[in-house]
């Protein structure tokens, strides 16, 4: 069998998702810290929590037109698909060490599904301190100290454990020898010549800006309803 370092390089993720993927990343470190060091610091809180929710409406426009192995459609798998994948009984064209693999499909769509609970409920929270959410006032107050404790608590705690996992999964890949880190970084894998690339060009990009653009008066448009 050919090993991965004599395949040629193959463009997987497009920089819009590389960039999506670092950028939220980075977001997510700064809010964890802000949300600890309290204070004044919430304001970049707030909106780093607004910077987010324009990535992950981003991801999710993203997902669905895309690059090929950006597209939810990709990565989602049957349950069947899951149980085989799990066995170790792939067949020809599933393609699981190409982009996420079911297991890793899981980890991002819980991931996002979790960020999106997250941001909502801190749109909508009020510590009843000094930091209301933009939304605050469109719920009623039982509903934004609801949404308030589980920001705060389960909801943070959770996402923490998601992400320590994420992390955990890296490494135990790279200790079998698969580096997921890299290919995040140049958008390309050692994969067979039959494995088809993604679409990763001017045009791609450009379009790309446009979604992340829209996003972002979105995201502008939710942050204004609290002034």
């Amino acid at each position: 069998m050919t090993s991965d370092v004599e395949h040629p390089p193959v463009r997987v993720w497009d920089l819009p998702t590389r960039a999506f993927h670092w950028l939220l990343a980075l977001a997510v470190i700064g809010l964890v810290v802000t949300a600890k060091v309290g204070g004044n610091a919430m304001v970049w809180h707030m909106r780093l929590g607004l910077c987010v929710l324009a990535l992950l409406v981003f991801r999710i426009v993203w997902g669905l037109i895309g690059g090929r192995w950006s597209r939810f459609a990709s990565f989602i798998y049957a349950p069947g698909t899951v149980l085989r994948y799990l066995r170790g009984q792939h067949r020809p064209g599933d393609h699981f060490e190409v982009g996420h693999s079911p297991l890793g499909a899981f980890s991002v769509f819980a991931l996002i599904t979790l960020l999106l609970v997250q941001v909502s409920t801190g749109l909508v929270a009020d510590d009843e301190i000094a930091t209301t959410g933009p939304l605050n006032r469109y719920v009623d107050s039982a509903t934004g100290l609801l949404a308030t404790s589980w920001h705060k608590d389960y909801g943070q705690w959770i996402l923490l454990g998601l992400v320590g996992l994420h992390i955990v999964a890296i490494v135990a890949y790279k200790l079998r020898g698969k580096n997921l880190v890299t290919p995040m970084v140049t958008g390309d894998k050692p994969l067979p010549p039959s494995v088809p690339a993604t679409q990763d060009t001017l045009a791609t990009r450009g379009l790309a800006a446009v979604v992340l653009a829209a996003a972002a008066a979105l995201a502008l448009w939710i942050a204004r309803q609290g002034a």
